[in-house]
């Protein structure tokens, strides 16, 4: 069986460009958070765009879903991009048992990202107080002590931190991972039209200059309820 390499991470960060990343490797397979349709049909979120679309072309039964993360694969690697407020209300217990990664953002950016998209986000749709959960809950019983990368830090450094992490998750490392065609790839979530224009646009990642962004007084809000959060996972995460 593909050895999984488990990606856990928030929304409107560099999620999608690190699983390109991986699927430029030969070596490995990529999945694109395959319990988002689970999500939404449990929670009953119907604000997300292309809502009806989702759970129509995927298995909203987490259970099948996860047999099918444990399918035979000829690659080696099976890279699974997950987002942390997916992973609840079901047995995700074989999580413990495999190489996690989680993925982090500034959460000011985070928020005024996630914002242009879906007007007042919640701090379960930002999901950096369920990644700190899911963080902890690994720690606690998980085989493998999880991995944590800022995608600041990656930006800075993508080849730097890359290798750093191939080294943590005992693979080898490839500049294939540095860059990847550009345009729409075939294992690109359905939602991918609202979300992915920036990333279908680049061959790499682009590091951008962060500047210093104001949020209206409910999103300020929610950045101060989660930052302790992401403050904590910061410090554990891989440094440029």
């Amino acid at each position: 069986m593909s050895e999984l390499l488990h990606l856990i991470s928030g929304p409107r960060n560099i999620s999608t460009a690190l699983m390109y990343s991986f699927g430029n490797r030969p070596d490995t397979a990529i999945v694109d958070e395959p319990y988002y349709a689970y999500y939404l049909n449990k929670y009953q979120v119907a604000y997300h765009p292309g809502t009806d679309e989702i759970l129509d072309k995927m298995s909203s039964d987490a259970q099948v879903v996860t047999e099918d993360i444990f399918a035979e694969r000829p690659e080696k690697y099976f890279f699974i991009k997950n987002m942390a407020h997916h992973l609840q209300g079901f047995d995700y217990s074989f999580i413990h048992e495999i190489k996690n990664i989680f993925l982090i953002r500034n959460p000011r950016q985070l928020i005024a990202s996630f914002a242009k998209v879906i007007e007042h986000p919640t701090g379960v749709d930002i999901g950096v107080e369920r990644e700190k959960e899911l963080y902890d809950e690994i720690v606690n019983k998980g085989k493998y002590k999880p991995i944590v990368l800022d995608s600041g830090e990656v930006l800075k450094n993508p080849e730097g931190v890359l290798i750093k992490l191939c080294d943590k998750l005992d693979i080898p490392f490839t500049d294939r991972m540095l860059s990847w065609p550009p345009g729409p790839k075939v294992e690109d979530g359905v939602w991918a039209k609202y979300w992915y224009s920036n990333v279908h646009q680049s061959t790499g990642f682009i590091s951008k200059e962060q500047t210093y962004v104001e949020l209206t007084e409910p999103l300020e809000k929610l950045y101060q309820e989660v930052k302790p959060h992401y403050d904590f996972l910061y410090q554990q995460s891989l440094k440029a």
